[in-house]
Protein backbone atom coordinates (compact mmCIF):
# COMPACT_ATOMS: atom_id res chain seq x y z
CA UNK A 1 0.00 0.00 0.00
CA UNK A 2 0.95 3.72 -0.55
CA UNK A 3 2.53 4.79 3.12
CA UNK A 4 1.13 8.11 4.52
CA UNK A 5 1.82 11.28 4.26
CA UNK A 6 4.58 12.46 6.97
CA UNK A 7 6.18 15.76 8.04
CA UNK A 8 5.88 19.63 7.21
CA UNK A 9 5.04 19.70 3.59
CA UNK A 10 6.72 23.12 1.81
CA UNK A 11 5.61 24.39 -1.28
CA UNK A 12 7.00 22.82 -4.56
CA UNK A 13 6.35 24.68 -8.04
CA UNK A 14 6.43 21.91 -11.07
CA UNK A 15 7.30 23.57 -14.27
CA UNK A 16 5.29 20.81 -16.57
CA UNK A 17 7.20 22.54 -19.88
CA UNK A 18 7.41 24.25 -22.99
CA UNK A 19 8.24 27.66 -22.00
CA UNK A 20 9.22 28.53 -25.43
CA UNK A 21 7.69 28.51 -28.73
CA UNK A 22 10.87 27.11 -30.45
CA UNK A 23 11.54 30.19 -32.92
CA UNK A 24 15.41 30.30 -32.54
CA UNK A 25 17.70 28.94 -30.48
CA UNK A 26 18.77 32.67 -29.43
CA UNK A 27 15.21 33.60 -29.00
CA UNK A 28 14.42 30.40 -26.56
CA UNK A 29 17.67 30.84 -24.54
CA UNK A 30 16.66 34.31 -23.55
CA UNK A 31 13.20 33.93 -23.13
CA UNK A 32 13.62 30.70 -21.13
CA UNK A 33 16.14 32.18 -18.81
CA UNK A 34 13.46 34.93 -17.99
CA UNK A 35 10.87 32.44 -16.84
CA UNK A 36 13.79 31.23 -14.84
CA UNK A 37 14.37 34.45 -13.43
CA UNK A 38 10.87 35.13 -12.89
CA UNK A 39 10.50 31.45 -11.04
CA UNK A 40 13.68 32.89 -9.21
CA UNK A 41 11.38 35.19 -7.08
CA UNK A 42 9.25 32.69 -5.84
CA UNK A 43 9.68 31.10 -2.06
CA UNK A 44 9.24 27.69 -3.23
CA UNK A 45 11.65 24.47 -4.30
CA UNK A 46 11.23 24.29 -8.33
CA UNK A 47 11.52 21.62 -10.60
CA UNK A 48 11.49 21.98 -14.24
CA UNK A 49 10.82 18.98 -16.85
CA UNK A 50 11.84 19.48 -20.69
CA UNK A 51 8.86 19.86 -23.15
CA UNK A 52 8.88 18.98 -26.84
CA UNK A 53 8.70 22.53 -27.86
CA UNK A 54 11.69 23.39 -25.27
CA UNK A 55 14.33 20.53 -26.85
CA UNK A 56 13.25 21.54 -30.30
CA UNK A 57 16.08 24.56 -30.20
CA UNK A 58 17.74 24.01 -27.07
CA UNK A 59 20.37 21.05 -26.09
CA UNK A 60 20.19 19.09 -23.04
CA UNK A 61 23.13 21.41 -21.82
CA UNK A 62 20.77 24.47 -22.63
CA UNK A 63 18.34 23.29 -20.34
CA UNK A 64 20.77 21.83 -17.81
CA UNK A 65 22.22 25.29 -17.72
CA UNK A 66 18.66 27.10 -17.63
CA UNK A 67 17.31 24.76 -14.73
CA UNK A 68 21.26 25.26 -12.86
CA UNK A 69 20.77 21.12 -13.08
CA UNK A 70 23.51 18.20 -13.87
CA UNK A 71 23.18 14.98 -14.35
CA UNK A 72 20.20 13.64 -17.09
CA UNK A 73 17.44 15.78 -17.28
CA UNK A 74 15.25 12.44 -15.90
CA UNK A 75 15.80 12.55 -12.28
CA UNK A 76 14.16 12.90 -9.05
CA UNK A 77 14.04 14.66 -5.58
CA UNK A 78 12.52 14.61 -2.22
CA UNK A 79 10.98 17.43 -1.36
CA UNK A 80 8.58 18.05 1.61
CA UNK A 81 7.73 14.40 2.23
CA UNK A 82 7.45 13.86 -0.94
CA UNK A 83 8.87 11.58 -3.69
CA UNK A 84 9.03 13.36 -7.38
CA UNK A 85 10.26 11.59 -10.45
CA UNK A 86 10.31 13.65 -13.58
CA UNK A 87 10.97 12.10 -16.81
CA UNK A 88 11.91 13.00 -20.50
CA UNK A 89 9.50 12.32 -22.85
CA UNK A 90 10.81 12.75 -26.68
CA UNK A 91 8.71 13.72 -29.82
CA UNK A 92 10.09 12.39 -33.08
CA UNK A 93 8.28 15.10 -35.42
CA UNK A 94 5.31 14.43 -36.61
CA UNK A 95 5.75 10.50 -35.81
CA UNK A 96 5.39 9.51 -31.98
CA UNK A 97 6.22 10.44 -28.59
CA UNK A 98 8.86 8.45 -26.99
CA UNK A 99 9.97 7.33 -23.48
CA UNK A 100 13.84 6.30 -24.15
CA UNK A 101 14.12 3.03 -22.85
CA UNK A 102 16.76 3.66 -20.40
CA UNK A 103 14.41 5.62 -18.12
CA UNK A 104 11.63 2.28 -17.76
CA UNK A 105 14.09 0.80 -15.53
CA UNK A 106 15.39 3.46 -13.99
CA UNK A 107 11.82 4.66 -12.89
CA UNK A 108 11.53 1.57 -11.73
CA UNK A 109 14.71 1.59 -9.37
CA UNK A 110 13.93 4.96 -8.54
CA UNK A 111 10.64 3.93 -7.04
CA UNK A 112 11.70 1.10 -5.00
CA UNK A 113 14.97 2.78 -3.42
CA UNK A 114 12.01 5.49 -1.49
CA UNK A 115 9.42 5.02 0.72
CA UNK A 116 7.96 8.55 0.59
CA UNK A 117 4.69 9.00 -1.57
CA UNK A 118 5.44 9.72 -4.81
CA UNK A 119 4.55 12.06 -7.41
CA UNK A 120 5.45 11.28 -11.51
CA UNK A 121 5.84 14.22 -13.55
CA UNK A 122 6.75 14.49 -17.85
CA UNK A 123 5.68 16.63 -20.31
CA UNK A 124 3.18 14.00 -22.54
CA UNK A 125 0.02 11.53 -21.30
CA UNK A 126 1.00 8.44 -19.82
CA UNK A 127 -2.82 7.84 -20.05
CA UNK A 128 -5.57 6.33 -22.62
CA UNK A 129 -7.91 9.76 -22.77
CA UNK A 130 -10.04 10.15 -25.32
CA UNK A 131 -9.20 12.93 -27.99
CA UNK A 132 -12.41 14.03 -29.23
CA UNK A 133 -13.00 17.62 -29.43
CA UNK A 134 -8.99 18.26 -29.24
CA UNK A 135 -8.09 20.76 -31.89
CA UNK A 136 -4.32 19.97 -31.56
CA UNK A 137 -4.92 16.06 -31.50
CA UNK A 138 -7.96 14.63 -32.24
CA UNK A 139 -6.38 13.99 -35.49
CA UNK A 140 -3.10 13.30 -34.62
CA UNK A 141 -3.35 11.37 -30.79
CA UNK A 142 0.22 9.41 -32.22
CA UNK A 143 2.03 12.98 -31.26
CA UNK A 144 0.00 13.19 -28.10
CA UNK A 145 0.21 10.22 -25.96
CA UNK A 146 3.60 8.01 -24.99
CA UNK A 147 4.43 5.07 -26.96
CA UNK A 148 5.21 3.34 -24.11
CA UNK A 149 2.35 4.27 -21.81
CA UNK A 150 1.46 0.63 -20.89
CA UNK A 151 4.60 -0.53 -19.80
CA UNK A 152 5.14 3.11 -18.13
CA UNK A 153 1.78 2.68 -16.24
CA UNK A 154 2.49 -1.42 -14.86
CA UNK A 155 5.88 -0.31 -13.76
CA UNK A 156 4.16 2.97 -11.58
CA UNK A 157 1.40 0.71 -10.90
CA UNK A 158 3.66 -2.31 -9.25
CA UNK A 159 5.63 0.42 -7.58
CA UNK A 160 2.73 0.89 -4.95
CA UNK A 161 4.27 4.36 -3.77
CA UNK A 162 2.89 6.72 -6.87
CA UNK A 163 -0.21 9.09 -5.66
CA UNK A 164 -0.15 11.10 -8.85
CA UNK A 165 0.83 11.53 -12.41
CA UNK A 166 1.00 14.91 -14.15
CA UNK A 167 1.13 15.91 -17.29
CA UNK A 168 0.72 18.80 -19.96
CA UNK A 169 1.02 19.18 -23.74
CA UNK A 170 -2.68 18.41 -24.57
CA UNK A 171 -3.81 22.33 -24.16
CA UNK A 172 -6.58 20.88 -21.73
CA UNK A 173 -7.73 20.02 -18.26
CA UNK A 174 -8.28 16.33 -17.47
CA UNK A 175 -8.14 13.75 -15.08
CA UNK A 176 -7.79 9.83 -16.01
CA UNK A 177 -8.16 7.27 -12.95
CA UNK A 178 -6.67 4.16 -13.72
CA UNK A 179 -5.75 1.30 -11.12
CA UNK A 180 -6.88 4.18 -8.40
CA UNK A 181 -3.88 6.72 -9.84
CA UNK A 182 -4.74 9.55 -10.86
CA UNK A 183 -3.50 11.03 -14.25
CA UNK A 184 -3.59 14.60 -14.43
CA UNK A 185 -3.75 16.62 -17.56
CA UNK A 186 -2.78 20.56 -16.69
CA UNK A 187 -3.70 23.29 -19.52
CA UNK A 188 -1.12 25.45 -20.96
CA UNK A 189 -0.68 28.60 -19.09
CA UNK A 190 -0.74 30.53 -22.96
CA UNK A 191 -2.86 28.16 -24.99
CA UNK A 192 -4.94 30.53 -27.50
CA UNK A 193 -8.64 29.92 -26.26
CA UNK A 194 -10.25 31.75 -29.49
CA UNK A 195 -9.96 31.16 -33.11
CA UNK A 196 -7.60 34.51 -33.66
CA UNK A 197 -4.43 35.01 -32.83
CA UNK A 198 -3.35 36.18 -29.98
CA UNK A 199 -6.99 36.02 -28.33
CA UNK A 200 -7.52 35.23 -24.94
CA UNK A 201 -4.88 33.41 -23.52
CA UNK A 202 -5.93 30.03 -20.94
CA UNK A 203 -4.14 31.33 -18.04
CA UNK A 204 -3.94 27.98 -16.08
CA UNK A 205 -1.71 26.91 -13.17
CA UNK A 206 -2.60 24.53 -10.76
CA UNK A 207 -2.69 23.45 -7.07
CA UNK A 208 -1.86 20.35 -5.20
CA UNK A 209 -2.93 19.81 -2.14
CA UNK A 210 -1.84 16.52 -0.32
CA UNK A 211 -2.81 15.00 2.70
CA UNK A 212 -2.75 11.35 4.00
CA UNK A 213 -6.66 11.32 2.77
CA UNK A 214 -6.73 13.06 -0.46
CA UNK A 215 -5.34 15.21 -2.98
CA UNK A 216 -7.32 18.11 -4.33
CA UNK A 217 -6.11 19.10 -7.38
CA UNK A 218 -7.39 22.64 -8.43
CA UNK A 219 -6.75 24.17 -12.08
CA UNK A 220 -6.81 28.50 -12.19
CA UNK A 221 -7.19 30.37 -15.19
CA UNK A 222 -10.18 30.67 -18.05
CA UNK A 223 -11.04 27.18 -17.53
CA UNK A 224 -10.95 26.25 -13.98
CA UNK A 225 -11.95 22.84 -12.97
CA UNK A 226 -11.21 20.94 -9.10
CA UNK A 227 -10.62 17.19 -8.75
CA UNK A 228 -10.44 15.71 -5.53
CA UNK A 229 -9.16 12.19 -5.35
CA UNK A 230 -9.82 9.86 -2.11
CA UNK A 231 -5.93 8.05 -1.24
CA UNK A 232 -6.13 4.46 -0.77
CA UNK A 233 -5.80 3.76 2.93
CA UNK A 234 -2.42 2.05 4.15
CA UNK A 235 -2.85 -1.22 5.98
Amino acid sequence: MIPPFRGIFRHVVVNLGDVVEDESRELDMERYGRFVDVLSGLDAQRLHLAGNHDQYNLTQDDLRKLWSHAGELHYSRDMGGLHFAVLRTVEHKNTRIELPAEQLPWLEQDLAATSLPSIVSMQHPASEMRLEGNRWFEKQPHICRVTERRALRSVIERSARVIAVFNGHVHWNHLDLIANIPYVTVQSLTENLSDDAPGRPANAWAICDVDERRLVITVFGKQPVRYQVERPRSS
